[in-house]
């Protein structure tokens, strides 16, 4: 059979809420074709109100066009999603969480091209469950299960730390052909192909409202930071993007060939779905 020398992989940050949903709604299909886009990963753990992900949310981001769905610390906020997670292999949890499904998973991009991805979570500054594994250890057995199967691996390091997801690149160079960093919400510029092959960024930055605090309403989070007040911050609304990164990958080997930052905006008006 014959595939493409190389293929195009876009990921894309933490998808926030009803406005990240949307721009992958409205835009994700036709930039498929415009960017020639082979397979298509969103972190979601923000996708239900800004915390969690529900299989409602799920379904529409996955008829909007993404072919996997990684995750992160929020995937404990919806206990509906554990049956949801066991029956759906497009979603993945964390790999180091005690949780029903799969962290690591291989799917068919297109006859005969297969292409691995693995959602890990880190540990620095992070909240975990009980019996959650170290991501440097829980990655190893499921990676050698992934590179039996192809040589075209991506890893989703779920993590606050810059140190912890730079530490991970290395880690992991020559062994993947992409490593991405997601939580943080802001796109960082040092996207490249690492000595031994492995394209890397330390964060993706974030699918949703850029006209707030990392997703959230501006005004509701200054006020937490000027008095302390503890209480739900909404979901902001405008200036709608989606930020990732696109890696073009030798199919014959799993390389990187390059790695390109991504983010499209969404120019419309304000969605006639919001309350």
């Amino acid at each position: 059979m014959n595939l493409p020398e190389t293929i195009r992989v876009l990921a894309l940050g933490d998808l926030v809420g009803r406005p990240g949903r949307r721009i992958l709604r409205e835009r994700l299909k036709s930039l498929r074709a415009e960017r020639a886009l082979d397979f298509v990963i969103v972190n979601v753990e923000n996708a239900t109100n800004g915390a969690g992900t529900r299989p409602k949310e799920a379904d529409e981001i996955l008829a909007a066009g993404v072919d996997c769905m990684t995750n992160g610390d929020h995937i404990v906020d919806h206990p509906e999603i554990n049956e949801y997670l066991e029956r759906e292999p497009r979603l993945l949890r964390p790999v180091n969480y005690p949780l029903p499904g799969r962290g690591a998973h291989v799917y068919e991009a297109r006859p005969g091209l297969k292409i691995g991805v693995l959602s890990v979570c880190g540990h620095v500054f992070m909240k975990a469950p009980q019996n959650t594994q170290p991501a440097f250890v829980a990655l190893e057995p499921n990676l050698l299960r992934l590179r039996a199967a192809t040589p075209i691996l991506f890893v989703d390091v779920h993590a606050e730390a810059t140190s912890e997801k730079v530490a991970m690149g290395w880690h992991l160079d020559g062994r993947v052909s992409g490593v991405f960093g997601t939580h943080t919400h802001v796109q960082t510029s040092d996207a490249q192909v690492l000595p031994r092959g492995t394209g890397y960024i330390t964060d993706l930055g974030m699918t949703g409202p850029h006209l707030g605090v990392i997703g959230r309403d501006k005004d509701m989070v200054l006020k937490r930071f000027m008095t302390g007040e503890q209480r739900f911050l909404k979901v902001a609304k405008e200036w709608v993007r989606m930020n990732g990164a696109i890696f073009t990958v030798a199919t014959a080997t799993g390389r990187c060939r390059g790695v390109e930052l991504f983010s499209e905006q969404l120019n419309a008006g304000p969605d006639p779905e919001d309350p």
